[in-house]
């Protein structure tokens, strides 16, 4: 189909995904989306919907990324759409980089030297910049990092208790899902009044998952820190883990660094907790499986515990925003998450938990939400201020 409109391509890689956006370059009104759930599974799907919704097209098969990207491509060259810019998520650039900024060579070295703190997602993410880079090659290319929004963080929530020259060789608390967090507070912005005043904890969980504690805007405190593993307890990875545990494992069981590595990133977690990093099907099967509860309960244990100490490094809460793939869709999970929380004034109404995006009980003093988070559109919205920038 011919099409001429100006666009700007917005590009999420994750650990099991690729979501990709098309938005009008000079509104950011979103027009297409292109979404791979499932990669390196037995089964992966693909599906591009158009602005109404609408699937134009669906697609199940064994995906890795690199499929996934080949096929949205072939799609955009096939829609005949000009791509101005391509925006890409970035989980971590490093001391260097943070400030979204426009993709040179220079920058792919850098990210390459941080591919062992990052082994899930920076190796995959490069790999999708040369593959766009290649398929338009007229189109900017704008990387948009998951650490910017975390930039500030307090020194006594950014740096470790280690000597300080590890420091100034980039061993800090970045904090990840900015762009996630970002569209939060925005969102947020356009519907609250005095939100600058507000103590708010968002919880975006996925099979990656972490939390931000955010005053005025900006990030107080985090759960991830230096490297995405750490953190909440999660699908694959283990989340923060006393540091005992890794020199046993290097000196007792003579663990190499990459099984460490592959142990902490992929084998941990739910995973090794229920035998299933799938919260959906734990979710399924824990009246008859042990595991499977025993997963949830360390996973909504982790969740609640951190909930509390954001709220705490904060001095109070007032408002909890529950976003990412399993928090938007499964009440469960936030009614799970919920429970024992009450002290803290935050209560759940059961039957708002299950439709509405305000679900917190009249009485409760803590205002709970459910926001389903636009991470590309962040990206287009990025990319789109360095191109008005030149």
């Amino acid at each position: 189909m011919a099409n001429n409109k100006q666009v700007i391509l917005a590009v999420n890689g994750g650990s099991s995904s690729l979501k990709t956006a098309v938005f009008d370059s000079d509104t950011l009104e979103e027009l297409f989306t292109a979404k791979a759930k499932g990669l390196n599974a037995e089964k992966a799907v693909l599906e591009i919907k158009d602005a109404n919704g609408k699937s134009i097209l669906e697609k199940e098969d064994q995906l890795d990324s690199r499929q996934a990207a080949e096929a949205i491509i072939q799609w955009l060259k096939d829609a005949a759409l000009t791509i101005t810019a391509i925006g890409h998520r970035v989980v971590h650039g490093g001391l260097q980089h943070r400030v979204p900024e426009q993709i040179s060579a220079s920058l792919l070295a850098d990210l390459e030297a941080l591919y062992f703190v990052d082994p899930e997602h920076l190796p995959a993410e490069a790999e999708l910049i040369r593959q766009f880079e290649k398929a338009f090659p007229k189109a900017r290319q704008v990387a948009c990092f998951d650490t910017f929004f975390h930039r500030d963080l307090p020194e006594v929530a950014r740096n470790f208790p280690i000597p300080e020259k590890y420091a100034e060789h980039g061993l800090i608390r970045f904090g990840f899902h900015g762009l996630s967090y970002e569209y939060i507070w925005e969102t947020l912005q356009q519907e609250i009044a005095w939100l600058d005043d507000k103590k708010l904890v968002t919880a975006h969980l996925g099979s990656g998952a972490s939390m931000t504690a955010v005053a005025g805007g900006k990030s107080v405190d985090t759960t991830m820190g230096f490297s995405p593993a750490g953190g909440l307890v999660m699908g694959n990875r283990t989340g923060d883990l006393d540091p005992g545990v890794l020199l046993y494992l290097l000196k007792n069981e003579n663990l190499a660094v990459a099984d460490l590595e592959e142990l902490l990133n992929k084998n941990s977690g739910l995973k090794a907790i229920a035998g299933n990093s799938d919260v959906e099907a734990l979710l399924k099967s824990r009246n008859r499986s042990k595991k499977a509860a025993a997963g949830l309960e360390h996973f909504c244990y982790s969740a609640r515990k951190f909930i509390a100490a954001l709220a705490a490094a904060m001095g109070g809460i007032d408002l909890l925003v529950f976003t990412g793939g399993i928090a938007e869709n499964s009440p469960d999970i936030r009614q799970l998450i919920c429970n024992g929380l009450e002290f803290m004034g935050i209560e759940i109404d059961e039957r708002a938990n299950e439709k509405d995006t305000v679900i917190s009980a009249t009485q409760s003093r803590v205002e709970v939400r459910v926001i389903k988070t636009n991470e590309e559109r962040m990206i287009a919205k990025h990319v789109k201020a360095i191109l008005q920038e030149s």
